[in-house]
């Protein structure tokens, strides 16, 4: 897997801490990008340094065409990854950012590169679990707006209403469902890292099961805390979660390692 500079387009470091001990990617969910976690810059663990994964089509890629299969964007990500896994790391993602965290994980264990120390997995049922639920992501604009609205309230009211950055933004958001809705699992070895999960107690998308599924991919420890919230009670509940996160991550900062994968 070749490198490619410094993390290049796909890593934005908002506070770069040279000084960190452990890096943190974190993954988007569906339709926005990396800047969603920078409030966790000023939350987080000061040896920690938050680097933000942006995928093309959003924000300062807005002029790229976005992926829309995961088999193509996780190992994409991991190379891009690579020149930044020079001290312990871990991954978080929220949704659909919480399975190409997992994807790319697996993508960095199939090439022998040491793999995080922890992963965080939050609002998004175990991989190899279904929705049963028909796919929407090649729907006309109109339908396709109207279900992912109903399923996730995934789109803002304020932005309902504005049909010109609406335009805009369907194509990365209509990219990000399909990756979604067209993932396959494939059975491979567990990870060996531990796996933290969040769930929302109001999340109507992702039961308890769900989310307790988690624990068969990982030779680890696990852990499930759900949380008040909808789907996106990651918006309300960034206080708990990065607390939570730093209390996992305690092992590798005190210099143990947290048993990569």
């Amino acid at each position: 897997m070749r490198k490619e500079d410094n993390g290049g387009k796909w890593v934005v470091r908002f506070r770069p801490n040279p000084s960190a001990r452990l890096r943190l990617f974190c993954f988007p969910y569906a339709g926005v990008g990396a800047s969603i976690y920078f409030p966790w810059t000023s939350r987080i663990h000061p040896s920690v340094e938050v680097a933000a994964v942006q995928l093309p089509g959003r924000e300062g890629r807005i002029g790229e065409k976005p992926i829309d299969r995961l088999s193509r964007l996780a190992p994409e990500a991991a190379r891009h990854l690579l020149p930044l896994l020079d001290r312990p790391y871990a991954f978080f993602g929220h949704s659909m950012g919480a399975l190409v965290g997992y994807e790319v994980a697996r993508s960095l264990q199939s090439e022998n590169v040491a793999g995080p120390v922890h992963l965080f997995v939050s609002g998004r049922r175990a991989p190899e679990r279904r929705d049963g639920l028909p796919p929407v992501h090649a729907l006309p604009d109109r339908e396709f707006v109207d279900e992912v609205s109903r399923r996730w309230n995934g789109i803002p009211p304020a932005l309902l209403g504005e049909k010109e950055l609406l335009d805009l933004l369907l194509p990365t958001l209509r990219a990000d469902v399909a990756v979604i809705e067209t993932y396959e699992h494939v059975e491979r070895d567990r990870l060996e890292c531990p796996i933290s999960v969040f769930g929302g107690t109001e999340d109507r998308t992702t039961s308890r099961e769900d989310l307790l599924a988690w624990q068969r991919h990982t030779q680890g420890a696990f852990r499930l805390s759900m949380l008040p919230g909808n789907h996106f009670f990651i918006r309300n509940q960034q206080d708990a979660i990065v607390e939570s996160v730093v209390a996992d991550l305690h092992p590798a900062l005190a210099g143990g390692g947290g048993g990569g994968c």
